[in-house]
């Protein structure tokens, strides 16, 4: 099964150009960036609520607690959540206009919580609008993955952050290319 791409900083910037001259640019935007920045898979994303990411006074919380039923391996796990997140969600959040605590984090245009169906198919149409061929609701995923083993970060730490219960599937996440390789033997 051929893998989802892992998105280069250049098609980040193509990507999101193209969600903020779109419809929902907010929405979508932060959709993404739940993706890229917390490696979250999009059921993950379409089951969060409001609560979830704010607390009781809508501050945006420093880990969102995701509830076994989110999560594919029906285990609960925490997410951390980055600065560069917060101010994501900060964002988004004032694009909003009525928060409400046990409201779904997203919405679709007809106001109902997204399905990880229409989640996915939203991703779909958002990377093939940025002419990004390869792209898939998994590639913020991955990138968040490959991006913190190129860093340095431990397997264990990443496996964690991810979710797995096995190092081999995280491996599996991890992309490897030619320039990655030529900077690796330069550091012997």
């Amino acid at each position: 099964m051929k893998q989802a791409k892992v998105i280069s900083a250049n098609e980040m910037k193509r990507l999101l150009a193209v969600v903020e001259t779109g419809k929902h640019s907010a929405r979508n935007r932060i959709a993404i960036m739940l993706s890229y920045y917390a490696g979250l898979r999009v059921g993950e994303i379409a089951a969060l609520k409001n609560s979830d990411v704010f607390d009781k006074d809508f501050n945006v919380k420093d880990q969102i607690q995701l509830k076994a039923a989110y999560t594919k391996g029906n285990k609960a796990r925490v997410v951390f959540v980055s600065d560069k997140l917060k101010r994501e969600i900060r964002a988004f959040a004032k694009s909003v206009s009525n928060l409400v605590a046990d409201r779904p984090f997203l919405v679709t245009q007809k106001n109902t919580p997204f399905s990880p169906n229409t989640l996915c198919q939203l991703f779909g149409k958002l990377y093939s609008d940025a002419g990004i061929d390869g792209a898939s609701s998994h590639s913020g995923r991955r990138s968040f993955i490959t991006k913190l083993a190129h860093s340095g970060i431990s397997p264990k730490v990443i496996m964690t952050l991810a979710g797995h219960q096995h190092l081999t599937t995280t491996q599996r996440y991890i992309d490897v290319n030619d320039e990655m390789m030529r900077e690796a033997v330069e550091v012997i």
